[in-house]
């Protein structure tokens, strides 16, 4: 005969405790912003493993106007949007997920849900590292309310033939995404439609293709922009006036761009960054002949090296058309073996009168303590009556070698009695 199998114990309720509807009816009863202080303080997967919170949060959303929806990778991104999305009868103003594998397949039906929900104002869209890229769904081109967009790693598809443009869009970022052949004509589309857009980042902006064509940035009321690529995509400036800072790193030009033309179009700038900058011997020239000069420039920041002739004497270039430069900062890189000697004679041929007039501050970062530098930097403080910091760096320890260079420049001649020097290295500073 089997043996019996024992009786299963009872599970005695415990009078005291509210049963779940309640429990949510007394969370709802709170005030609106007790209820959202409690939800606040929660993890949204922690809130909904109790029936009276859930009842809680999902009410809320019903009753929200709005919300923003931002989560990270993983299995949690794509059930946190899943579980929102539905949910939410509100507008969605700022959706800002991180894409994997799985969510990424998911991608098309959450943007054509959030088209429904009265328009986006926030749109943030990027995969992790390693990353894959996704393709945008072209019913954000429809999203009117937005004001800023960031997307990375992803292609984007053409414009439809209704495109009206983003009448409220004030940042624009780009980074590694593709456009299909002809997207310069895209970006120019975008960017012209886009009458307050005040942010323009474009790094790593491939656009197919073979055909090199010139395009043009408009925007009456941009601010900031940030140019990075390793190739020339035919980037040119028009009606920038309100531009205040740029940032270009480009790493070639195409044979016969108009190299004046290019740096024209930031002459309303305030503070410059040219990185990895590439100056042809030609380029040089147009910009000595070029008729502009950079009244507003106020800060400038090169990346360059003193081993040839071109990129020195360029920077003389920058330095007779700024003249109301205060701050001047080069950051040296791949420049360990002086190929030409630009010796004091050569330099000080460079100089003009009202050159550095109103130049306070020069940082040298990354030197090797080359004569190209030393006769550069002793110039600068034989010449800049208003100069008050020269501070310089260097990427190694400090050997006893370069104390000599030091003290020349410590007892040089300075036309500014306020001038200090700053060394940043294992010798401490003078």
């Amino acid at each position: 005969m089997a043996p019996r199998r024992p009786p299963k114990k009872r599970r005695i309720r415990d009078a005291t405790a509210a049963p779940p509807r309640a429990a949510s009816d007394a969370l709802l009863s709170l005030p609106p912003e007790v209820l959202d202080e409690i939800l606040a303080r929660l993890d949204l997967r922690d809130a909904v493993r109790t029936c009276a919170l859930c009842r809680a949060w999902s009410r809320r959303w019903e009753s929200l106007p709005s919300i923003d929806i931002y989560t990270r990778i993983g299995q949690q991104s794509l059930w946190t949007v899943d579980c929102v999305l539905p949910r939410c009868s509100g507008r969605v103003r700022r959706f800002d997920v991180s894409l994997d594998e799985l969510s990424a397949r998911r991608l098309d039906d959450w943007l054509l849900v959030l088209s429904r929900r009265g328009g986006v104002e926030d749109l943030e869209l990027s995969p992790p590292f390693p990353y894959k890229f996704f393709t945008l769904h072209s019913t954000v081109f429809s999203w009117r309310r937005l004001v800023s967009i960031d997307l990375f790693a992803c292609d984007i598809p053409p414009l439809p033939p209704d495109f009206e443009g983003f009448p409220n869009l004030k940042v624009l970022s780009l980074g590694n995404v593709r456009l299909q052949q002809n997207g310069e004509y895209q970006l120019e589309e975008i960017i012209e439609t886009s009458p307050l857009l005040e942010q323009l980042i474009l790094c790593e902006v491939c656009i197919l293709g073979d055909d090199f064509i010139e395009w043009e940035i408009r925007a009456t009321n941009l601010q900031h922009i940030t140019i990075c690529s390793n190739i020339d995509y035919g980037w040119n400036f028009a009606e920038l006036r309100c531009l205040n800072s740029a940032v270009i790193d480009l790493w070639e030009y195409v044979g016969g761009r108009n190299f004046a033309k290019f740096l024209a179009g930031l002459v309303q700038v305030r503070k410059l960054r040219l990185c990895s900058f590439y100056a042809p011997v030609n380029g040089i020239k147009i910009l000595e002949t070029l008729p502009c000069t950079f009244d507003n420039l106020k800060s400038l920041k090169l990346f360059m090296h003193f081993c040839e002739l071109p990129p020195i004497l360029l920077v003389f270039c920058f330095l007779r058309r700024a003249p109301n430069l205060q701050k001047l900062k080069i950051r040296i890189y791949d420049g360990k073996e002086q190929k030409i000697e630009a010796n004091g004679e050569l330099l000080n041929a460079q100089w003009t009168d009202g050159m550095c007039a109103n130049l306070q501050i020069l940082e040298m970062t990354g030197i090797n303590w080359l004569p190209n530098e030393m006769s550069f930097m002793k110039l600068i403080l034989s010449k800049a009556k208003l100069l008050h910091t020269l501070s310089i760096s260097h990427d190694d320890d400090c050997s006893l070698s370069h104390v000599d260079s030091l003290n020349e420049l410590v007892t040089c001649g300075r036309a500014s009695a306020q001038a200090q020097i700053l060394f940043h290295g294992a010798a401490g500073s003078y």
